[in-house]
């Protein structure tokens, strides 16, 4: 049988969800497709059932303004030439990065001056709206996710997030 985890990265995403609309993805043991049945806010498959928020890119980025808003006003008022970007999926089309920094971090930097391309914290929609069953659980989400993207900035990394519980 086939997992939720598996089925959910196969899952196509549908932006609009009206009533019940049938989403195949090619079933692991056969050629044949698998259906799935999205019904409001939910689907099934294999008798399980996994919420699926629904909430259009406008609607996601002005959640992560909300929560930009909310960091301590230290963590914010240090990021130089820093532009925050929503995308829906990393290039490799995986559910499982739901941010990045695209920098040099400030530990790192020699010279940076005029001129520098500014760099980029990037949160990417759809891997979040995967790991939340609740608009609560999504803002918690990306609230860790802006951290953790802005402490790569100020140059912590991974290990250093994890021992910080920022993982």
């Amino acid at each position: 049988m086939v997992g939720i985890a598996q089925l959910a990265e196969r899952l196509v995403v549908v932006q609009e969800v009206a009533g019940s609309i049938p989403v195949t993805h090619p079933k692991e043991e056969s050629d044949q497709p698998h259906v799935m049945w999205i019904v409001g806010e939910s689907w099934s498959s294999c008798g399980e059932e996994v919420t699926v928020l629904d909430i259009s890119a406008s609607e996601f980025e002005r959640l992560v303004v909300d929560e930009l808003d909310l960091l301590p006003d230290d963590m914010v008022d240090g990021l130089d030439n820093v532009i925050f970007v929503v995308e829906d999926r990393p290039e490799d089309g995986s559910l499982d990065i739901l941010g990045l920094y695209d920098g040099v971090a400030l530990t790192e930097r020699v010279q940076y001056g005029f001129g520098e391309m500014p760099d980029r914290i990037v949160l990417y929609r759809e891997p979040l709206l995967a790991i939340c069953d609740t608009l609560d659980a999504l803002h918690d989400e990306i609230h860790v996710t802006l951290v953790h993207e802005i402490a790569h900035f100020y140059g912590i990394d991974d290990d250093r997030l994890h021992v910080l519980g920022w993982d």
